[in-house]
């Protein structure tokens, strides 16, 4: 499999390179900065500190900030149907009607190592705020914006 990056001129350019009777499977997708691992390290810092102050596991508090900060989506399926193995953090909302039959809904989860840099920032951002009302010490607003350009 071959990877290129490009706008769109270079990848025509590319494109001509190709033998022109042979049939390709192409995808193209909009190009998203990577996250550096500091980001992730840093909100699993902060995380593992809320975690301590309130006696909580790293894994129940991730979570927490997941749902408060993170990205999901509401979901409906068939009645009585199990997410185990789709999904890693999901919540049951109840059930509900959906073009006139019965279905449940869930809340879904977008794991942190699935963020884009955008993401992961307003994620941080929310790690940050909660850390800060439990008086824990955070980086300053300053460094918080240089670890944030290292992902640009």
């Amino acid at each position: 499999m071959m990877s290129f990056t490009g706008n769109i001129d270079q990848i025509k350019q590319y494109l001509w390179k190709f033998d022109k009777q042979t049939i390709y499977d192409i995808e193209i997708k909009k190009h998203r900065n990577k996250r550096s691992l500091n980001a992730n390290s840093y909100c699993w810092e902060i995380i593992s500190k809320i975690a301590n102050v309130l006696r909580l596991s790293k894994e129940e508090v991730y979570v927490q900030m997941l749902k408060d900060y993170g990205q999901s989506m509401k979901i409906p399926t068939k009645v009585n149907e199990e997410l185990n193995g789709y999904f890693k953090y999901y919540e049951y909302l109840g059930k509900g009607k959906l073009n006139n039959s019965i279905v449940d809904w869930y809340i879904v989860y977008k794991g942190s190592s699935e963020y884009d840099t955008k993401e992961m920032s307003i994620l941080i951002d929310g790690i940050v705020q909660e850390a800060k009302a439990l008086e824990i010490e955070t980086l300053t607003p300053n460094e918080l914006r240089m670890l944030k350009e290292e992902w640009r």
